[in-house]
């Protein structure tokens, strides 16, 4: 499975352009995509603002709670010429909003989707820590995935090795950093299981000048340095059909910039697919190691409290009663010893080993 885990998606996105760009990633083979929204302090602080605008466009990604096979769904508005239904997203905050392939909402679940899985994404801008890092779990319930971007030495560091932060760093590569990247923070980032993402669309996007594509060449080179090609993920952030490329090019565009063909590959599948694993078990288990299947009802917790409780109760009273016998009975025989403690026979008994050196004994 291929994964673009950055197109881009604002309020203003043309509900027409977005299903575009959707198809056409699924023509090019990407099976999972992710719907990039980027937030910039200062963060809502009213309890009832949506930290999450993004619509749901298709069933949830079945490593999520809640997720399955395809379900095919339908919407409101449809067109004359196209049997097949086009997307109504709103511009208001906490829509939710499906995408179907067919008119009728009787079609079969297991018709192939035109559509790939799509993921609602939210990548924060980090400039100083400590203003940011006590929201991102906010962030974290409310999207499906999280990334963070620094703009400072500081917040590169952190994001590198502060076991609060995201496990997806996403540089503007772009623009010039202003900082080193070192080789020690970024391997220590990689050996905690972090990745870094590598948006081949900032060098591509129409609007990219000489020095933009200077400066993304530039800082690829330099993170292709400090980690050694380990632990990147490629993604896309293309805003139109336009701005997506094949995988098959973005190999080669990436073995041309010093990431091996190889590593790529992986970049595109593998790497992204830990990245969306991860964020999956964070949500549907319990500190990433039990997964949350289903509740106990109040009936069975009282019921497992009672045996509980029941079984422990015979336990001690087990223990009491071994401690008593051994009181009375005197524990057991030592080794030597002719009697046995306890015994009917006050003289004890007398093995055949015994006896016969007994015998021997006499008649020597």
């Amino acid at each position: 499975m291929l994964y673009d885990l950055n197109i881009a998606w604002s309020h203003t996105t043309p509900p027409a352009e977005l299903e575009r760009t959707l198809k056409f990633a699924k023509n090019l083979g990407y099976d999972v995509v992710a719907l990039n929204n980027i937030v910039a302090y200062p963060f809502p602080t009213s309890p009832n603002a949506v930290l999450n605008p993004i619509p749901k466009l298709t069933p949830p990604h079945p490593q999520y709670p809640g997720g399955g096979g395809v379900i095919a769904t339908t919407s409101t508005i449809t067109t004359a010429t196209n049997p097949q239904l086009i997307p109504t997203t709103s511009t208001k905050p906490g829509t939710t909003t499906t995408l179907s392939t067919t008119a009728s909402s009787a079609a079969p679940t297991s018709h192939r989707s035109p559509l790939p899985t799509v993921l609602r994404r939210a990548t924060v801008i980090v400039a100083d820590p400590a203003t940011t890092n006590y929201r991102l779990p906010d962030f974290a319930r409310s999207y499906d995935l999280l990334a963070v971007r620094p703009t400072n030495d500081k917040a590169f560091a952190w994001c590198c090795l502060s076991t609060d932060a995201p496990c997806l760093v996403s540089l503007d590569l772009s623009s010039f950093l202003g900082w080193h990247i070192h080789h020690r923070t970024a391997m220590a980032a990689v050996h905690r299981g972090v990745r870094f993402e590598i948006c081949y669309g900032q060098a591509l996007a129409a609007g990219s000048d000489a020095r933009m594509r200077a400066n993304f060449i530039g800082n690829v080179l330099g993170l292709l340095r400090a980690t050694k090609g380990r632990g990147i993920v490629v993604s896309s952030e293309a805003r139109a059909p336009l701005g997506l490329r094949a995988p098959a090019d973005v190999v080669n565009l990436m073995a041309v910039w010093g990431l091996g063909p190889e590593r790529g590959a992986e970049a595109m599948g593998a790497g992204a697919r830990l990245v969306v694993m991860n964020e999956g078990l964070k949500r549907r288990g319990f500190r990433g190691v039990v997964a949350i299947v289903k509740a106990a009802e109040k009936g069975e917790g009282e019921e497992g409290e009672k045996g509980e409780d029941k079984g422990q109760k015979q336990k001690q009273q087990g223990k009491k009663g071994a401690a008593g016998a051994a009181a009375q009975g005197g524990g057991k025989r030592k080794k030597g010893e002719a009697g046995g403690g306890g015994g009917d026979n006050p003289q004890g008994t007398v093995s055949k080993r015994q006896a016969k050196k007994l015998k021997q004994d006499a008649q020597a």
